[in-house]
């Protein structure tokens, strides 16, 4: 359904992202942020999902700025190589990423001509909700499993848009005590646990649970398009 692109970001950088557009005309936009495995089959599909319910939706790479054309899968050896990745994003200065996340955006709000939403899942689950304070032009944020997003320096962050987030009661990187931090820090932010572990949506993986990502896809929808139109 869809194809790769090439954004430019602020500094002038261009990176790739995976676009997928509905059959008609969108009137509303996701950006779709990967996990530490990349740009791959799974969240193409991803895409085309949010494209097949009426999106533009676009997954820009954020491993490009230190390797280029990674694509994982889900074995010992990819999700080594995928967290020395996301290490390697993470310290790089600031905006870092969140410049290429912004051109995303950008390019979805002009390619729409309405309202963009961004969807992300673990490493992009954190990167969802620090663009939700972070980022200009968007209306909605669904951060999935954001390993980190409740450490102390996330939950201090300050969303600008409202936000949904999907956790689940068995995740190492999203611990509940600190899910509980969050909820308190944020009464405002929807939260959803599911029992299930960390990666639930990905039909890829070993961690996947039918329903649950069957429910947290029809919020989504619901919450996007009460938000974005």
């Amino acid at each position: 359904m869809g194809q790769f692109i090439d954004l430019q970001a602020a500094d002038g950088l261009s990176i790739p992202a995976y676009l997928a557009r509905p059959s008609a005309q969108a009137r509303r936009a996701v950006v779709v942020v990967q996990e530490i495995f990349g740009v791959n089959r799974h969240i193409r599909e991803v895409a085309d999902g949010y494209a097949a319910a009426g999106y533009l939706a676009i997954a820009p790479a954020t491993f490009h700025r230190v390797q280029t054309g990674v694509e994982l899968g889900y074995t010992e050896a990819d999700m080594k190589q995928g967290m020395a990745l996301k290490a390697a994003v993470e310290a790089l200065p600031a905006p870092g990423v969140l410049q290429d996340l912004q051109a995303a955006v950008d390019f979805a709000a002009r390619e729409s001509g309405g309202k963009v939403g961004i969807v992300g899942y673990c490493w992009g689950g954190l990167l969802a909700w620090r663009a939700a304070s972070k980022l200009k032009g968007l209306s909605a944020a669904v951060p999935y499993y954001g390993g980190g997003m409740t450490q102390a320096q996330e939950v201090a962050s300050k969303p600008q848009v409202p936000v949904m987030a999907h956790l689940s009661d068995n995740d190492a990187h999203v611990p509940m005590e600190g899910v509980a931090v969050l909820q308190k820090a944020h009464p405002e932010v929807i939260v959803h646990i599911y029992p299930a572990r960390h990666g639930f949506n990905c039909d890829h993986r070993a961690a996947y649970h039918a329903e649950a990502a069957r429910l947290a896809r029809e919020r989504t929808l619901d919450f996007l398009a009460r938000h974005l139109g």
